[in-house]
């Protein structure tokens, strides 16, 4: 196949469209099922470059869920404790812990369940049957991997009546060292983004606290990585060999910071005792749960837990989380590791990051005031590498 003609591009009235090889070469794709549109197109090849790249720097098969040309979370096949099974609704999947791809997923898509609606999902390895199982029953737009097990396409197929969209791609495929695009007619070149990210890149500690254990180092990676493949500006939180809280395409880099923290916010309390045992009614769907949860726990447009709300979806009425009881479970968490796309020009920064129990930074350096900013690290402890390297996405 040497084009694909798609039903329009980012919006329907930009017509025609199509993919296809500038030298005229076969498409890297093979398309299994559906038809995917252009949008799905740009997440599918943003995402299978980051799930590509997880795996080779770090030896684990990886995951990761796409909304809009960025991503949601990304995470390594790392074993699920039962109470993280639990907050990302996959304690009922037998056979979770014998494929480590299906705890990638159920980690990545598991993170920003709300984001992640209608996704585009990225399999570093060959989709097996307990993956596919997982996949089914979430609303997802599509799927890009480098092959599926002749079972797990079955199930797959099966979605969405028949139309949900399957992509193979090519995992030897290398694309040229230039890469092009037009913007008002005028084309742009530019080298590709091949820098290599590992743990040599945090070699540079810039800190009082200098050593990064094998945890954070992974972490540390997981994080730049999903940067690579983030719409700038971007922060990422990871933690436990996921991305938890990812703040994309914000012009303040604190507001990056905020958006992403707040999102790790909501992961960290997703596992807490008080939402795990919230008693919803048996007839309220996947999604539906979902944003209760956020409502629960941000207090957003609705009170979940108001007169006339809560029947709609619990067998009894919740008692409401309180600020003060969110705050004091935030403060037992440690360990997460921050990764920025370019340097932190504040010490704001390193502020909001503490609350979320950050104690790992990597971000490039070189701003006027890095002074500022390696002393707020030390005030709380912090380990930070300048990695010399920003990782701007657009």
């Amino acid at each position: 196949m040497k084009e694909f003609e798609l039903k329009y591009g980012c919006n329907p009235n930009q017509k025609p469209a199509k993919i296809y090889m500038a030298d005229g070469s076969e498409l890297p794709i093979k398309i299994l099922c559906g038809r995917p549109g252009y949008i799905n197109f740009l997440d599918a090849f943003n995402s299978w470059q980051l799930v590509k790249e997880l795996k080779e720097a770090l030896g684990m098969p990886a995951a990761t869920s796409f909304k809009h040309v960025s991503p949601t979370s990304a995470a390594v096949g790392i074993k699920l404790s039962d109470k993280l099974k639990k907050a990302c609704f996959v304690d009922d999947i037998p056979g979770l812990d014998d494929s480590p791809l299906a705890c990638a997923f159920a980690r990545a898509r598991g993170t920003d369940r709300m984001c992640s609606f209608g996704d585009w999902i990225a399999l570093s390895d060959v989709c097996d049957v307990t993956t596919a199982k997982l996949i089914k029953r979430e609303v997802s737009d599509g799927i890009i991997a480098p092959g599926y097990d002749p079972e797990a396409l079955e199930i797959l197929k099966s979605k969405r009546k028949g139309n949900y969209n399957i992509v193979e791609i090519d995992p030897d495929y290398v694309p040229e060292v230039q890469e092009h695009k037009q913007v008002f007619g005028i084309t742009f070149e530019q080298g590709r983004n091949n820098f290599k990210i590992d743990r040599e890149l945090l070699s540079n500690v810039v800190t009082e606290k200098n050593v990064l254990g094998e945890d954070a180092v992974r972490d540390l990676i997981i994080s730049l990585i999903t940067l690579k493949y983030t719409q700038s500006n971007s922060v990422c939180f990871a933690y436990d060999g996921q991305a938890i809280g990812v703040g994309a395409g914000q012009q303040s880099r604190i507001h990056c910071t905020r958006l992403a923290g707040s999102k790790a916010d909501t992961w960290f309390l997703r596992q807490s005792d008080k939402v795990l045992s919230l008693p919803f009614r048996s007839d309220l769907g996947r999604p539906d749960r979902d944003n209760v949860i956020d409502g629960y726990i941000n207090q957003n447009e609705e009170d979940v837990c108001a007169e006339g709300n809560w029947q709609k979806y619990f067998t009894s009425r919740p008692e409401p989380f309180t600020a003060a009881e969110k705050r004091a479970y935030l403060d037992t968490i440690d360990g997460v590791s921050l990764g920025s796309d370019a340097f932190f020009p504040f010490s704001d920064n390193i502020e909001r990051a503490k609350k979320s129990g950050v104690k790992y930074i990597a971000e490039p350096g070189g701003s006027i005031r890095d002074d500022l900013v390696i002393e707020c690290c030390n005030k709380y402890g912090i380990a930070m590498s300048f990695t010399g390297m920003r990782l701007f996405h657009h």
